[in-house]
C-alpha cells in the first residue's frame, strides 16, 4: 500500500512538473511575434500583377502594399492577404524607423513584378510609400518582422 502511495504521489509529482514547463512552453510562445525575413522596396510601374492583372482598385488607397518574395508566395495563394510588418535592422545604424509598423496587402510575386526590387531574393518587396514608412527610403534592403493578419 505504502508503493501504491509513493508512486501516485512521484507520478502527481512528474505531472504537475510537466504541467509548469508546458504553461512557461505556452507563454514564451505565444510572446512571438511574427516571422523574421527581408524587404526590399519597388518602385512604380506597379501594373500589371500576378494578384490582380491590370485592376488598379485592388491597390490600398494608403499605396500600402507588397510583392510576396518565394517564402510567403504560397504557389498563389498569398495575394491579398494582409501583412503587418516592421524594420527590426539593417546594414545601416539608424536605417530603421524606431516604433513603426504597417499593414500591407500581397498585390504581386516579386520575381515576376514590372519594375526590379532594390534588392533580390528578399521576402517581401514593398512598395515605395510603405518602405518610406519604417525605413530609411535609401536603403536597398532591410531585416523585417511580419505577422499575417
Amino acid at each position: 500500500m505504502r508503493m501504491l502511495v509513493i508512486r501516485i504521489f512521484k507520478s502527481r509529482r512528474s505531472c504537475l512538473f510537466l504541467l509548469s514547463i508546458l504553461f512557461v512552453l505556452v507563454i514564451f510562445i505565444d510572446s512571438c511575434q511574427g516571422d523574421v525575413g527581408t524587404a526590399a522596396q519597388y518602385i512604380p510601374p506597379y501594373l500589371p500583377t500576378i494578384c490582380y492583372g491590370y485592376d488598379a482598385s485592388e491597390f490600398p488607397s494608403s499605396n500600402m502594399f507588397a510583392a510576396a518574395g518565394d517564402g510567403i508566395w504560397d504557389n498563389g495563394a498569398s495575394c491579398g492577404r494582409q501583412y503587418l510588418v516592421r524594420c527590426i535592422s539593417a546594414t545601416q545604424p539608424g536605417t530603421c524607423v524606431p516604433d513603426q509598423t504597417i499593414q500591407i496587402k500581397i498585390v504581386d510575386y516579386a520575381p515576376t513584378a514590372p519594375s526590379a526590387p532594390s534588392a533580390d531574393g528578399t521576402t517581401i518587396v514593398l512598395s515605395e510609400t510603405a518602405f518610406g514608412v519604417i525605413a530609411d527610403s535609401s536603403a536597398l534592403a532591410i531585416n523585417i518582422e511580419l505577422q499575417q493578419v
